[in-house]
């Protein structure tokens, strides 16, 4: 499929999104690269995501973010409204990276590294 326009949210030090930049980079795809460290996150795109893709896709529970909350605020995540109030305060807590995929008036979304899932687009 032909692409009007891919954005990769994620932050520039993560290894996913390292790979998924070359990734698209070497399948010939350009992309623009959302920082959430420097340009932070779009409450209106997380809002999105969380309704789109479900809050327990949008939420990394492997990285060292996640290991960091005490173990209350992590039981206290248990819907899209709770985990949105941790995403809004640590976006390193969102699983990287989160690309939008835009052709035409169709936008679509994945999150993580995926690129067995990519080719088949």
């Amino acid at each position: 499929m032909k692409y009007t326009s891919i954005t990769v949210y994620g932050i520039p030090n993560c290894d996913s999104v390292k790979k998924a930049r070359t990734w698209l980079a070497t399948q010939g795809h350009e992309s623009v690269f959302h920082d959430f460290k420097k340009q932070g996150l779009p409450e209106k795109a997380l809002n999105h995501w969380l309704k789109v893709l479900g809050w327990e896709s949008v939420l990394n529970r492997k990285g060292s973010s996640w290991r960091k909350l005490t173990v209350q605020e992590q039981g206290s995540i248990t819907s899209a409204a709770s985990a949105k109030v941790f995403l809004m305060a640590n976006p390193s807590l969102i699983k990287r990276p989160v690309i939008e995929w835009q052709s035409g008036t169709q936008v679509d979304f994945t999150v993580g590294y995926q690129p067995e899932a990519w080719l088949a687009r």
